[in-house]
C-alpha cells in the first residue's frame, strides 16, 4: 500500500472514528497527532492524513453541499458513516488537491468503500464522485 493510501486509510479512520463518537474532528485530530509524534511508525503517513483532514474541516459546507446536491434523495444522515467520510475525502481531493489526479481520487475511495462499506457503496461511491467531478471539470 503505498504512503498516500494509507494516510487515506489514516484520514478515513479518524473521520469514521469522530462521527460515530460524536466527538469533534479537532478532538479527534488532536490525539491523532500525539499518536504520530509518540509512534514512528505512525507518523509517516500522518502528514497527508493531516493534510486531508484539515481541507475537508475547511471546506466541509460545499464538500456537504455537493455531497447532498448530486446524491439524488440520500441526505447525508442517511448514509453510512464510511461512506460520508469516503465521499468527503474523495471530493477534497478532486476539488481542493491538484496533485492527485480525478481518477485515482475515485478509484482509491471506490476501492476503499469495497474493503469497509456495504455492498452497494463502491458503485454509489463511483457514481457520485463521477458526476460531481464532471461537473467541475
Amino acid at each position: 500500500m503505498g504512503a498516500r493510501s494509507k494516510a487515506r486509510k489514516r484520514a478515513l479512520d479518524l473521520m469514521y472514528g469522530a462521527d460515530v463518537r460524536g466527538e469533534s474532528i479537532n478532538e479527534a485530530l488532536a490525539a491523532e497527532s500525539s499518536r504520530a509524534m509518540n509512534d514512528p511508525a505512525r507518523a509517516t503517513s500522518w502528514a497527508y492524513a493531516q493534510q486531508v483532514v484539515l481541507g475537508i474541516t475547511a471546506h466541509g459546507d460545499e464538500i456537504d453541499e455537493l455531497i447532498e446536491t448530486y446524491s439524488q434523495g440520500w441526505p447525508l444522515n442517511r448514509m453510512p458513516a464510511v461512506d460520508r467520510a469516503l465521499l468527503r475525502i474523495g471530493l477534497w481531493e478532486i476539488l481542493y488537491n491538484d496533485e492527485v489526479p480525478t481518477g485515482v481520487a475515485i478509484s482509491e475511495a471506490v476501492e476503499s468503500a469495497k474493503v469497509h462499506s456495504t455492498e452497494d457503496s463502491a458503485g454509489f461511491i463511483n457514481g457520485l464522485l463521477g458526476r460531481i467531478a464532471a461537473s467541475h471539470e
